[in-house]
């Protein structure tokens, strides 16, 4: 009866976080990125004082946090780049590369915290059904994104891997091609694992695992009554790697989206209800302590 208490407790406080936060980053993202908002509010010290406030958080935070051990594996479904660009007025573009730009942020103080595994959904298989355009700027947007890591300082000091994960054959040929000169340039990095789920669905990656053991039962090298999970684990884009403790959505979206579909067994699910070029570091660090609190409580 406690346990069930504490835990309608915690979902409250978690259910009263998530509106507001959503209203604090709703006011904050207008004041720095809505054009109008950006002339009335463009004093050097209004913009002093909110970026201090924001630190002053943080940094009471991360020292919380890692008095903890870290996530081995985080996940996100980095969603709601278009929604914020129409929100703030800006062009659609605009808002993915925000997103990316984000994504390096998130990466980087997932690597300062210990956790090595990330994973990031960063293009669906649907996401080709999008306008032409859009989809020819986000190949463009990938291919400079992939090409910045060969030379990227972070990538090599700190010996992160990159898995470009996903269908790669439905890539254009530049984008494909960016992707394995990376992978190879990293293979022999193991201390962090960055992985970048590109043309990407749940389904195909393990139907894709499936005909990979069918094929090698045809030949003997499995036996049909050895199958077990750890067989398609061993199958799939992430095999040897940890399944994932936390996937994360932004965008107040409640669902998987095809996303990691066998490896989410046993993951804890937030929710976030802000887009994700809103997505702060404080932002991470509230949802690793909740899930530190979890973990303690035995929740």
């Amino acid at each position: 009866m406690a346990g069930q208490k504490e835990r309608g407790t915690i979902m409250k406080k978690h259910q009263v976080m998530k509106r507001y936060v959503r209203l604090e980053r709703n006011i904050m993202d207008l004041l720095i990125f809505n054009p109008i908002a950006k002339n009335i509010f463009s004093s050097t010290f209004f913009r002093f004082l909110l970026n201090e406030i924001e630190k002053f958080k943080e940094k009471n935070l991360l020292a919380d946090v890692k008095k903890f051990t870290a996530p081995r594996h985080i996940a996100i479904i980095m969603d709601g780049n278009r929604r914020f660009a129409r929100e703030m007025k800006i062009d659609m573009l605009k808002g993915h590369q925000l997103g990316a730009d984000r994504m390096e942020e998130i990466v980087d103080l997932c690597r300062e915290l210990g956790t090595k595994v990330i994973t990031v959904y960063a293009f669906s298989t649907e996401n080709f059904r999008r306008p032409e355009k859009e989809v020819t700027e986000l190949m463009d947007l990938i291919f400079e994104k992939l090409n910045g890591m060969l030379t990227d300082q972070r990538i090599h000091k700190y010996k992160i891997k990159i898995n470009v994960i996903g269908n790669l054959d439905l890539l254009p040929e530049n984008v494909q091609e960016m992707a394995k000169k990376v992978m190879n340039a990293t293979k022999s990095y193991d201390a962090y694992i960055f992985n970048i789920a590109i043309a990407y669905g749940g389904r195909d990656e393990i139907v894709e695992a499936t005909r990979k053991i069918m094929k090698k039962v045809q030949t003997g090298k499995i036996e049909p009554e050895n199958i077990d999970s750890k067989t398609l684990s061993s199958h799939l884009y992430t095999a040897g790697l940890p399944d994932p403790d936390i996937i994360i959505r932004t965008s107040g979206e409640e669902r998987i989206s095809n996303f990691l579909l066998w490896q989410m067994a046993n993951a804890l699910f937030y929710f976030y209800d802000i887009y994700w070029p809103s997505f702060r570091r404080i932002d991470l660090l509230k949802i690793i302590k909740m899930y530190q609190v979890r973990e303690r409580n035995g929740i």
